[in-house]
């Protein structure tokens, strides 16, 4: 049989364990206790015996058996809590009110239990404890106490003893059910949660108490792994919408242009002039695919393993250089503010990919005449890298929505992109675990990517940054955003 469910539970099982622990210790604390008290009593009714012995032989001083005789029967008629026995060397009793025993000397215990007592001795005859010692002619004397106090003291004991245990180990197993119905019941809905979300309910949520305890922060470690992993559903599925819904309309013009030019294509001209279209319609479609695989491969984390220390000024400042004849093609400025000596844990490769992309947006999506600032420096919030431009910028309103894969502010999409270069700059920045945001540059755009203090290299000169050439970049930057960088 099945035991029920709560004594099944981790934690009534640690109780029934913590409940034989201190049940082992109580027996060890009883049995010190009970040896002590019986130890005790038993030094004190010996110490009592061999005093009376003192007592008795102070009592004759002459020594002989006759007059010891005489000293016995005394006692023995005014003593009635001790036994006394005084027999002669051949056995008989000569005193006391004890029937003759075997001449034994030292310490010993007599007790009539399996045959009938002597006359006489009542309840004492379960038990007497005494001394045993030779005196003159041979003769053998006995002093001895009842042990009925020593053998209820002992039973009061065993009977205390009995009835704690039993208490404490009721105690523990109603303390182990109490303890384990509140854990039992955390567990419980921690799983009806879990049924849910394998059902289907990707929002459902484990609540919290708000207690802080180890299940409130499981609880808060697994509501941001099904955050995550709903982000993750959402991403895939929008993927999946967006990447039927932007690559069909090229796919149908490639296939529409093949077989056109099947139809109509009467020279070679003709069919070459179809066959370069096609190719670069095919390397459109071929530069998504890698943009989306590319994205998939830094949102998995694997990339950090390469990560190393990088100035990140020379990275900026490489790119600057490289751009700004490409921007000069478009009659646009670039130029750069860029504090020396920044550097940052990460992979080169893919802040290369990061700020280009953010470069080449402004470039693409700016009008001839506009300027073009890329500017960074180091502050209380980490490393901070600014491109900015003074083109007509993003509405408030969809500069979240940008860095989803495949939107785009054109929605008639006629012009070359696939919109996958912001939502490649957003995962790079989450790998770093960097802030990228949008905001008003008046008139244009500003994109500031913010590396947390934690990814900054330890050996960079932040003092440098602490008087005068940081407040110089700052300037320097400021003033070129003003004019339209």
């Amino acid at each position: 049989m099945r035991l029920p469910r709560l004594f099944r539970t981790t934690s009534f099982r640690l109780t029934l364990l913590y409940a034989g622990l201190f049940s082992l210790s109580v027996l060890f604390l009883f049995g010190a206790v009970y040896w002590s008290t019986v130890g005790l009593m038993s030094r004190q009714i010996d110490e009592t015996v061999r005093n009376e012995l003192i007592e008795l032989q102070t009592a004759a001083p002459g020594g002989g058996l006759a007059e010891l005789q005489q000293v016995v029967k005394e006692y023995a008629a005014r003593s009635p809590s001790f036994f006394y026995l005084l027999q002669g060397a051949d056995g008989r009793v000569l005193a006391g009110n004890l029937p003759s025993l075997a001449p034994e000397l030292g310490l010993r215990k007599l007790s009539w239990r399996s045959e009938p007592p002597p006359a006489g001795l009542g309840n004492a005859a379960k038990g007497i404890r005494g001394y045993g010692m030779k005196v003159a002619d041979g003769a053998y004397l006995f002093v001895g106490l009842s042990s009925n106090e020593l053998r209820r003291m002992q039973t009061a004991l065993d009977r205390a003893f009995l009835w704690s245990l039993a208490v404490t180990l009721v105690l523990a197993l109603c303390g182990g059910a109490a303890m384990s119905l509140g854990p039992l019941r955390r567990v419980e809905a921690i799983s009806r949660a879990s049924r849910d979300i394998m059902g289907g309910d990707l929002g459902r949520r484990i609540a919290l108490r708000g207690s802080g305890d180890e299940f409130d922060r499981l609880a808060s470690s697994l509501n941001a792994m099904l955050n995550r992993i709903q982000a993750l559903m959402n991403g895939l599925q929008q993927v999946s919408s967006d990447v039927a819904h932007d690559l069909r309309t090229p796919l149908t013009l490639l296939r529409q242009r093949l077989e056109l030019a099947r139809r109509r294509g009467t020279n070679v001209e003709t069919l070459h002039a179809a066959f370069d279209h096609s190719i670069r319609d095919i390397d459109a479609i071929l530069d998504t695919f890698g943009a989306i695989l590319r994205i998939a491969q830094i949102e998995s984390g694997s990339r950090k393993a390469k990560f190393t220390r990088i100035d990140l000024s020379e990275l900026l400042e490489g790119l600057v250089e490289t751009y700004q004849p490409v921007a000069e093609e478009k009659n646009q400025r670039l130029a750069g503010a860029i504090a020396p000596e920044l550097s940052i844990e990460g992979d080169r490769e893919l802040l290369t990919q990061l700020f280009a992309n953010l470069i080449e947006n402004a470039i693409n999506h700016a009008p001839p005449g506009i300027s073009i600032g890329v500017g960074s420096s180091q502050n209380a919030r980490g490393l901070e890298a600014v491109i900015s431009d003074s083109g007509p910028g993003i509405p408030s309103a969809y500069r979240q929505k940008v860095f989803q894969r495949f939107y785009r502010l054109e929605t008639s999409r006629t012009s070359p992109g696939n919109g996958l270069g912001l939502s490649l700059a957003a995962a790079v920045a989450e790998l770093h675990e960097a802030a990228i945001s949008l905001s008003d540059n008046h008139p244009g755009l500003r994109v500031t990517v913010v590396f947390p203090a934690a990814r900054v290299s330890p050996d960079a000169d932040v003092s440098r940054f602490n008087g005068e050439p940081a407040d110089a970049a700052h300037r320097g930057a400021a003033r070129l955003e003003r004019s339209g960088p």
